[in-house]
């Protein structure tokens, strides 16, 4: 197994590996060129996003940006989806978001994980004489129909059920139910919504 497939697998992997260190760039790249992009220039932010997530389609997926991305390609995103300023998704896991979504404001998304261990976590040295660390990540899911308020933090190992909202300032530890109202540091149900 490379380390890509580690890495999406969510096994132990060198982050310092040739290949994933290229699609982080690339990845970087693209998501400078589309926060120096006007809102106005329509064409060539739909071309960099193209470029950058496997299945986006203008007419389904609107980043206000600046956005922030590790790589782009773990990135899989529902129809009628909206993400306002300053969307950080660190995809070294995929990332799946239903249907009918909507970020807020300084939403992030990180599904990478360091070991507890410090005997996995510390720095080593490859057969090159390069220094790296060792990470692993979990997937996230949020289900159709949800809104993530300003500033809300989803840690990987997440699953979010559909119809739910997280509150303002959130950090989301842990999995949510559908249609509920969570809030809170670390996240919990408030309150459950009635779709009736």
């Amino acid at each position: 197994m490379n380390e890509r497939e580690k890495m999406t697998a969510g096994e132990l992997y060198n982050p310092a590996d040739k290949e994933l260190v290229m699609l982080r760039q690339k990845a970087h790249r693209l998501c400078a060129q589309f926060n120096m992009t006007f809102e106005t220039d329509e064409a060539t932010r739909c071309a960099i996003l193209r470029d950058l997530l496997p299945d986006f389609d203008e007419e389904e997926i609107y980043f206000q940006g600046p956005i922030y991305f590790d790589y782009g390609i773990n990135i899989f995103i529902g129809k009628n989806f909206y993400a306002n300023f300053n969307t950080t998704i660190l995809d070294v896991c995929p990332v799946h978001i239903g249907d009918n979504v909507m970020l807020g404001t300084n939403v992030s998304l990180v599904t990478p994980v360091h070991p507890l261990r410090w005997q996995e976590r510390n720095a080593r040295v490859n057969d090159s004489g390069e220094e790296y660390v060792l990470e692993y990540a979990k997937p996230i899911t949020i289900g159709n129909n949800c809104w993530l308020a300003s500033n809300v933090t989803v840690i990987g190992g997440v699953n979010i059920g559909e119809g739910s909202v997280i509150g303002a300032g959130s950090v989301v530890t842990r999995d949510i139910p559908s249609n509920v109202f969570a809030a809170g540091v670390p996240c919990k149900v408030i309150k459950e919504i009635d779709n009736g």
